[in-house]
Formats: C-alpha cells, sequence, structure tokens
C-alpha cells in the first residue's frame, strides 16, 4: 500500500508497507511487521539513480524481513512525536543542513538517548558551509569532528579494507572488495580517534590516480560515544553499488543491527 501527503506544497513522502504475508481465509489477516524505518532521500539531482536503486533494494529487503519503509525528501515533517515511530532512521543521500531547529533537536534526541538506530550514507558527512547554511557542530561532532575538505570529481575506482571484521555490520562481508565508482571526500581530519572505523579505502589503489588523499582515509564507522546503534557508510553515489555484493551485504546487516533485530 502507497499512501502520499503534501504539506505547503514541498513535502512529498510515500509510505510502504512492505513484508504482509496472508494465510488463513480469503481475506486472511496481515503479519504484524517487526519494525519500522524512516527513510530521508534527496529528491532529484545526480543521485537520484542511486536513491532509485536504492528504494527497489530496499523494498525487496522490507519484503522478505517483514518491515515497513517511510520515505521523506525533506525534515519539515521531523520532531519528537514523528521519530517515535521508527525504529531505524536512514539517511539515504540527505546532507546535514537544510533542517530546522525542532528537527534538528529531535534527531539529536533519537540518537543521543537511543530511541533509534541510524544508518547514514554519502552526503551525510557534507559538512561545512554549503548553499548558504552554516554547518551543524553537533552533526559534525556525532560523525566524528570532521568537516568536509574535498573529493574526486571525475571519479575512481578503488578497494576498501575491512578493519573491524567481527563487527556485526561486516558479517560475511569479504576482507576487502571494490568499489568500481566514487568521489571518495576527503576530509579535514581523519575521524578515527573518536569513532569504530570499521572499514577504510587503500588510496594506493585509486584508478585513474589521484593526488586528493588524506593518508588514514575511513569510509566506514560508527560513533560508540551515543547510545544510539549508529553507521555512516561513505560510498552511496551510484546505483550500481546495489549490485556490489559486498555493499548490499553491509547494507542489510546495518538495517537489521541498528534496528537491535540483531546483537
Amino acid at each position: 500500500m502507497t499512501t502520499y501527503f503534501t504539506k505547503r506544497n514541498f513535502i512529498r513522502s510515500s509510505l510502504i508497507l512492505a513484508g504482509a504475508s496472508w494465510s488463513g481465509s480469503l481475506f486472511g489477516q496481515a503479519k504484524k511487521p517487526r519494525f519500522n524505518v524512516l527513510v530521508m532521500t534527496e529528491a532529484g539531482g545526480i543521485h537520484a539513480p542511486f536513491v532509485e536503486a536504492a528504494k527497489k533494494w530496499l523494498a525487496s529487503q522490507a519484503a522478505s524481513a517483514n518491515f515497513t519503509i517511510h520515505y521523506i525528501e525533506n525534515a519539515e515533517p521531523i520532531n519528537d512525536k514523528f521519530l517515535a515511530q521508527y525504529q531505524l532512521f536512514i539517511q539515504l543521500n540527505f546532507p546535514p543542513y537544510m533542517w530546522n531547529d525542532t528537527a534538528k533537536a529531535a534527531f539529536q534526541k533519537y540518537i543521543t538517548e537511543g530511541k533509534g538506530g541510524w544508518i547514514g550514507f554519502h552526503h551525510a558527512t557534507l559538512l561545512g558551509e554549503f548553499d548558504g547554511y552554516a554547518m551543524w557542530p553537533w552533526f559534525s561532532d556525532f560523525m566524528g569532528g570532521i568537516r568536509y575538505k574535498n573529493y574526486i570529481p571525475g571519479f575512481a575506482k578503488a578497494t576498501v579494507r575491512v578493519e573491524a571484521k567481527a563487527h556485526p555490520c561486516m558479517k560475511g562481508v569479504p576482507s576487502s572488495f571494490e568499489v568500481q565508482k566514487e568521489e571518495w571526500y576527503t576530509y579535514d581530519k581523519s575521524p578515527r580517534p573518536t569513532v569504530n572505523v570499521l572499514a577504510s579505502v587503500d588510496e594506493s589503489t585509486y584508478s585513474p590516480d589521484s593526488d586528493i588523499k588524506m593518508g588514514d582515509h575511513p569510509v566506514i564507522w560508527s560513533n560508540e560515544r551515543v547510545k544510539a546503534r549508529n553507521i555512516y557508510i561513505f560510498m552511496g553515489h551510484h546505483p550500481d553499488l546495489l549490485t556490489n555484493k559486498a555493499f548490499t551485504t553491509i547494507f542489510g546487516n546495518a538495517i537489521l543491527w541498528g534496528a537491535r533485530e540483531t546483537k
């Protein structure tokens, strides 16, 4: 079932109730979803193909694992009451700016008090002054105290090395895997001192090579100083990622772990 609502002609969201199975009589009875997921996406732009591929993949996961998905395309609906409906918040290519103060406060409480889990991708570390918005200091601290510095505009293939093989999100993931096309953001410093780095990119494997490097270059990490289970996964530009077995395994693991369906 899909429903849509609008608010001042600029909020668009879709509610996808997935995973219901039917049994018994002709009409049957829907199986209660295991948990509810909120997914924030960017509308249109160059990342639209990744977002659309991710939505299709998420729909299949929701059907097989029996959870619901609710999509929003900006932070306007977010407040304490709204977030209380969800056990997991996925920030799918949406930056840490353009949030109003109510949304910021609600999200910060959701994370610091562990009211739900969080998975962030790609633009979640677009930390700095962008489009006339100031940097959100709390979000920078949440991401390891970093500030966005640069990226590889022509893209590069590279090898990602798993560091925390025992972490639940890395279950079934090979010790290294290739990502065919990414921008590989750099930051003013490594987040490593204040986060648990789960994987990093080997900059020596960039193809084509690039001078845009930062040395110690984490690309997947978790902030264990907050109560919420959380994971940031830098990759999130190209739709081919949803055909990358290592990437989808991490994503699938993170959903169940973040929603506290696994240890």
